[in-house]
């Protein structure tokens, strides 16, 4: 099953949870327990082992260099081996001794850095999984997972659903070489059989339903998604709590949260109760068995505080192009130097801006920020185009918009 045993911590620990993996336990143990130990204190746990290794190691370094020094005190101020003395022998033992002791006393010195520099870094591991950032990232990987999952079983409620409405021979055929946006209405295999003649149009009709429906049923899929909710509840408690979004609820925020759990093509409109949701297929089993959910506002907003959904922020929207007479407009720098970039104003029709390839013509943003204006090489240029300055372009037939106040002045000469 891919357990595999860990000696220091006495146990058995597998890579990561499967229902098989359960069911082995459950059978052996009858009932699993949650280990209610936090990553900090498993790294602290950890980290005093290895410490204890570094200790170990260091006081082995010390004793092999005691016992090494203890040894040279035989070649005390530079005692020579007598060459054919009858003390060559064990001098060169005693020799041999004193450098193994110091050699194995360099090892242990080393064994010590590294067992301090693995302690170091389960630290450091602990402290990045603990990271907020680090966190909220597991969290969109969760939801990833999820909604592979959902992703299936929308995709075989589907199928389901096509074939059911398949009843002819003719749709049968046609279906069969049919491939929805998550995948084909039939396996391939089953599909080759059919155009061979080694299958009936209702056979292949009857395998594609059971397939489908077992899909739908499949409870090791369902577990797993299960568990994938439980991290999900695990990951965002230790995260922390979830503000209840308090502002105004459309249904494209609600069309956001189901799309963000797995539901299929969501659509979301006002209801006498509140809003309504629908999709083609069952919405997620832990928002609504149903392809239908109809809330109030008020319960919206506990079922999104309730899984742990946020509304993403609204971005800000870029600035108006705005369309006015002045001699020049300024830009921004690009980051290559510190000057602003001045764009003359030239005037076209909306045609001839039109012709301007789209890669030679653009949008700049103004230096205060508040507005856009458009760009295109100088038609007055003799050169070749590649070298053209870009100039500021007035669209003369197009409506003019009111200028800015640092405008205006240069806008009434005009």
């Amino acid at each position: 099953m891919g357990f595999k045993w860990a000696p220091k911590q006495q146990l058995f620990v597998a890579p990561k949870w499967t229902p098989a993996r359960e069911d082995f336990c459950l059978e052996f143990a009858g009932e699993i327990d949650p280990e209610m130990t936090t990553i900090a204190e498993r790294a602290e746990a950890k980290a005093e082992r290895l410490d204890a290794l570094a200790d170990k190691r260091d006081s082995e370094s010390n004793a092999f260099m005691k016992a090494a020094d203890d040894l040279s005190q035989a070649f005390y101020m530079g005692q020579p081996i007598l060459v054919g003395h009858h003390s060559e022998r064990k001098a060169r033992k005693t020799q041999e001794r004193m450098h193994n002791a110091m050699d194995k006393s360099v090892r242990a010195a080393k064994l010590v850095q590294y067992w301090q520099w693995k302690a170091a870094g389960v630290e450091r591991f602990a402290n990045m999984k603990n990271n907020p950032r680090v966190r909220a990232n597991r969290i969109k990987t969760l939801l990833a997972d999820l909604r592979e999952c959902q992703r299936t079983l929308n995709h075989a409620a589907m199928c389901l659903k096509f074939w059911e409405k398949a009843t002819s021979d003719e749709a049968i055929e046609k279906f069969s070489g049919m491939h929805l946006k998550s995948g084909s209405l039939c396996y391939w295999d089953h599909q080759r059989a059919f155009r061979e003649g080694k299958m009936t149009a209702q056979e292949l009709r009857d395998i594609s339903m059971r397939n489908s429906q077992a899909i739908i049923d499949n409870q090791s899929r369902r577990r797993w998604i299960d568990h994938i909710l439980n991290r999900l509840a695990y990951e965002r408690d230790l995260l922390g709590s979830v503000e209840r979004y308090e502002g105004e609820l459309t249904p494209v925020i609600l069309q956001g949260f189901a799309r963000e759990h797995g539901a299929h093509k969501p659509q979301g409109k006002a209801s006498e109760r509140g809003f309504e949701l629908t999709s083609s297929v069952t919405l997620p089993l832990h928002l609504a068995n149903s392809t239908t959910l109809d809330l109030s506002a008020d319960e919206w907003r506990d079922l999104m505080q309730a899984v742990g959904y946020t509304v993403p922020a609204k971005k800000p929207g870029l600035p108006p192009i705005l369309n006015f007479r002045a001699e020049e407009l300024v830009s921004p720098s690009r980051g290559y130097n510190d000057q602003e970039r001045k764009f003359r104003q030239v005037e076209m029709t909306k045609a001839e801006y039109s012709a301007v390839h789209k890669e030679s013509r653009w949008v700049e943003n103004s230096v205060c920020g508040n507005f856009r204006f458009k760009v295109a090489p100088d038609p007055e240029y003799k050169g070749p185009g590649y070298s053209a300055p870009r100039v500021a372009v007035f669209l003369t037939d197009s409506k003019v918009h009111p200028a800015p106040d640092g405008f205006k002045a240069q806008t009434e000469a005009a």
